[in-house]
């Protein structure tokens, strides 16, 4: 097997990778590369962009931008595989966005030419066998997967966490389904912070319980394709006796979670039977309703609000009777003035006096190291980080650390493997 990196080898996002064995290639991933990096532009691979096509597929470990983000660039013919239910997720956003701009409507007629595989359920490609592991991250219904072809056994990480929800079993998975391979290809995204401690998905919910108790109107900007978040706002919510506020898109995509086979019947992605989240009403096509009985309502109750950065959620906010707490739960990045990450809507929708109530959805150091006893690899290559060298210093004492540039390849063999 040969082991191309053809993006990712020094930069966070937009991460491509081939994996080829007897004429066949499997690529993973195919983003758009973050604002702020340095930008590479449009790949060109023979075998994914262009050329003979009929033994090549492109596997997506989940539905974040620079993960699938530019898969409308590639050839019709080209098949794609993700998560069912990543899917579902991701055609609900690109429906809601399509008056937007033509590049969502785009998205959408490829999502329905997707292919979907689902947890623990191997398939297999030209020599590729695919086993797609469930991994806990800020995209719901995320991915990484064992991969063999000719003898050799490689883990792709994709993006993952072991501090959210669902990480519980992480290593039990990867005992059953993966056990010792040869090669791990692997994210690298905190490699700068080792010793950083995320606080638990779990911490952070009850946090947010004392925070909805002590405020009464709590307006929280969070990204609506954070599953994980919605839910644990609306379950913190629940139970500091708030309102719970939502529009028909977000109350959409909460309830793509509940369809999932391996997790819908968590308690979770459950609603309290007596408490649902409160849709809000159009008045007209810029405007959220804004009644009466609304105002009296929240008068006497106060709200958890889940907002975004736009003139309908500005207008219904301001209407709100009494003090209102606004609290940033995505990266801080977006509020860095001078970079291109820099969001001035929702800079400017926040203000100066918001709470910050946030974790990571990749993993810390300590726990990737837990992960690389459980495998063994003969090899690690690092990639979705934007410091391999620091990668090397943190494992390299431990394990074979092999450093590549974007476009260089390695051939994969299985002499070395522990079976």
């Amino acid at each position: 097997m040969n082991i191309k990196i053809h993006r990712g080898t020094h930069q966070i996002g937009g991460c491509v990778t081939e994996y080829s064995c007897q004429g066949w290639h499997l690529f993973v991933d195919y983003g758009e590369e973050l604002p702020g990096t340095p930008q590479k532009g449009a790949l060109k691979v023979e075998g994914l962009t262009h050329g003979d096509l009929s033994k090549s597929a492109l596997l997506i470990t989940h539905y974040h931008g620079d993960h699938i983000g530019r898969i409308t660039e590639l050839p019709e013919e080209l098949p794609i595989y993700m998560g069912k239910v990543g899917r579902e997720v991701q055609l609900t956003f690109e429906d809601h966005m399509k008056r937007v701009g033509e590049v969502h409507q785009k998205m959408l007629n490829r999502l329905e030419t997707i292919n979907t595989f689902e947890a623990g359920k191997k398939f297999t490609f030209g020599p590729f066998t695919i086993m797609p592991i469930t991994v806990d991250h800020s995209a719901f219904d995320a991915y990484a997967f064992k991969i063999i072809a000719n003898g050799v056994k490689v883990f792709h990480t994709g993006d993952f966490r072991t501090h959210g929800f669902r990480s519980g079993k992480f290593e039990k998975l990867i005992t059953k389904f993966v056990g010792r391979v040869d090669y791990v290809v692997c994210e690298g995204t905190n490699v700068r912070r080792p010793n950083a401690t995320n606080e638990k998905e779990q911490s952070l919910q009850t946090q947010l319980v004392a925070d909805f108790k002590e405020h009464k109107n709590n307006i929280v900007y969070v990204s609506s394709t954070n599953i994980d978040r919605l839910y644990a706002l609306y379950h913190a919510a629940l139970r500091a006796g708030r309102p719970f506020y939502v529009d028909d898109y977000q109350e959409r995509i909460m309830e793509v979670a509940q369809k999932d086979p391996l997790w819908g019947k968590s308690g979770l992605y459950q609603y309290d039977k007596k408490y649902k989240p409160m849709v809000l009403k159009y008045e007209n096509d810029r405007r959220f309703l804004m009644n009466d009985n609304c105002k009296d309502f929240l008068e006497k109750k106060g709200c958890v609000l889940i907002a975004r950065a736009n003139d309908r959620f500005d207008g219904f906010i301001e209407r709100i009777p009494g003090e209102k707490q606004k609290y940033l739960s995505m990266w801080e990045g977006y509020l860095k003035e001078g970079t291109e990450a820099y969001n001035s809507k929702l800079a400017k929708a926040l203000g100066k006096d918001y709470l910050y109530r946030h974790t990571s959805g990749h993993c810390d150091m300590q726990s990737m190291r837990k992960l690389f006893s459980l495998l063994h690899p003969s090899e690690i290559i690092p990639i979705h980080t934007d410091s391999p060298d620091d990668f090397e210093k943190l494992f390299g004492h431990d394990w074979k650390i092999k450093l590549l540039n974007d476009g260089e390849s390695i051939i994969a063999n299985s002499e070395k493997s522990a079976e």
